[in-house]
């Protein structure tokens, strides 16, 4: 009863706070749908079943409190065009203290973009505070390139409509009217086959260098044309990317490579000249034909999974796509008469810290990469208990696959990925059968020295 009661109190100073809050709210940032095309549920045919049951009850959450709430951006993009949305994101005109208030489990995360982050079991709805424009008077901050450095200075919907990168990510969708909202031409841009900039190009590239890549990774995800005047300036504009803060970078890389078409966007990548630098030294990779093949055989395995709806593991894809770079940095070591295994370790850590400068890759992955490139020696040791221990590994799947597409890329001997594959299945007989010769030296063993003779000598009367 007294925990029923606190709860009832507490609750009712939380609206109460919320109330205040929403009466002192500036007038100008209620929202004006005037400039905005109202598209029904007649015309949209949104698919109702294909929205998160969070997102809905986010949005119904801030309704209840007086606020305005709608599902935004690429959620929208995808719902109009029947995919369904990976990611559902909500933008209202409460602050993120106010929708601190009003959702139990949720929490206000970052510094230069302050957001709140709702939890529903296991799922995450990001929600937004409607934003102004960055140069109005306010928490916001540009570097001198135009970069924007902070911007937490909030807004009307019409502005925050401004403020979005693409036409076909400025739709706004409210559940409880089930009418969506297009300020900028983006349902007709979708239609069209377009990605399309709002406002000028090479101004929003300035304020944000990762839309460079968000343009080539949704133009190969949704298979939009990026528009003349938004692609222009990308190829002038690309040495923007090294002022990105490396674990945004790795942010926008992991969502481009886990796409699900993934191919497709290294190669748009390369046709917009914005893979060089992105990975360090992996557009040298991308010029050799080994490497290329190498990578382009684990981005499709990549893709094949994700299209069929399983799991993917970052740590495997960038281990592919630093692994030519390693090999060359072995053979360097090798070469300087280090021992075989010392030498790949030297190799890992050289290529993991000169790719740290520019793209951030998490520690856990970097460890399980450093497993996987790890026991590849091993795969080539097939005499005595070594296969055995190997199996054992708890990576071994990982490193298996990884060496089938050593194999398939011709930088092994098919011979060994098939003799790995029927080990691993064969019963104890025909493994001990499949085993080769153990040619290495046996060490001699050390022939004990007979003790010295200390007796006492023998004293003569």
């Amino acid at each position: 009863m007294i925990k029923s009661f606190l709860q009832k109190v507490f609750t009712k100073k939380a609206k109460a706070e919320i109330a205040i809050n929403r009466a002192a709210m500036d007038q100008s940032n209620s929202s004006d749908t005037s400039a905005a095309k109202i598209i029904s549920s007649k015309i949209h045919k949104i698919n109702k079943s294909l929205i998160s049951q969070s997102a809905l009850k986010t949005c119904e959450g801030l309704h209840k409190a007086g606020f305005e709430a709608f599902i935004v951006g690429g959620a929208v993009r995808d719902l109009l065009m029947n995919y369904k949305p990976k990611d559902f994101d909500v933008a209202t005109n409460a602050t993120p203290e106010d929708v601190y208030k009003i959702f139990r489990r949720s929490r206000i995360i970052g510094k230069r973009f302050r957001l709140v982050h709702v939890l529903w079991g296991n799922e995450t709805i990001e929600v937004s505070t409607f934003r102004g424009h960055h140069q109005a008077d306010g928490d916001g901050q540009t570097a001198d390139s135009g970069r924007i450095l902070r911007d937490n200075i909030f807004g009307s919907l019409e502005e925050d409509a401004v403020r979005r990168d693409f036409t076909a990510n400025a739709l706004y969708y409210n559940p409880a009217r089930e009418e969506v909202l297009d300020f900028h031409n983006g349902v007709a841009d979708i239609k069209a086959g377009l990605l399309r900039m709002i406002g000028d190009p090479k101004t929003r590239y300035q304020e944000d260098p990762v839309r460079m890549l968000r343009a080539v990774r949704l133009s190969a995800k949704l298979g939009l044309k990026i528009e003349k005047s938004t692609q222009e300036p990308i190829q002038k504009l690309a040495d923007l990317l090294q002022d990105v803060p490396p674990s945004r970078l790795f942010d926008e890389m992991l969502k481009l490579f886990l796409s699900g078409h993934a191919v497709e966007s290294v190669s748009a990548l390369r046709a917009q000249h914005l893979h060089h630098g992105m990975l360090p030294l992996l557009d040298v990779v991308l010029e050799q034909p080994l490497g290329e093949k190498f990578v382009m055989l684990a981005l499709k395995n990549t893709d094949d999974r994700i299209l069929v709806g399983k799991s993917s593991n970052p740590s495997f894809l960038f281990a592919t796509l630093l692994w030519h770079e390693v090999l060359k940095s072995w053979e360097i070591y090798k070469a300087q008469d280090h021992n075989l295994i010392p030498a790949l370790h030297m190799a890992m850590n050289e290529i993991i810290d000169a790719q740290a400068k520019k793209l951030a890759i998490h520690n856990r992955f970097t460890a399980t990469m450093k497993e996987i490139w790890g026991m590849q020696p091993r795969f080539e040791q097939r005499a005595g208990k070594r296969p055995y221990a190997l199996l054992t590994h708890p990576r071994y799947r990982a490193g298996y696959d990884f060496l089938l597409l050593r194999c398939e890329s011709g930088e092994l001997p098919m011979e060994l990925g098939e003799w790995w594959t029927e080990f691993a299945d064969a019963n104890t007989e025909r493994r001990a059968a499949m085993l080769l010769p153990d040619t290495s030296q046996k060490k001699r063993r050390r022939k004990r020295k007979k003790p010295a003779n200390h007796s006492e000598p023998t004293i003569n009367e």
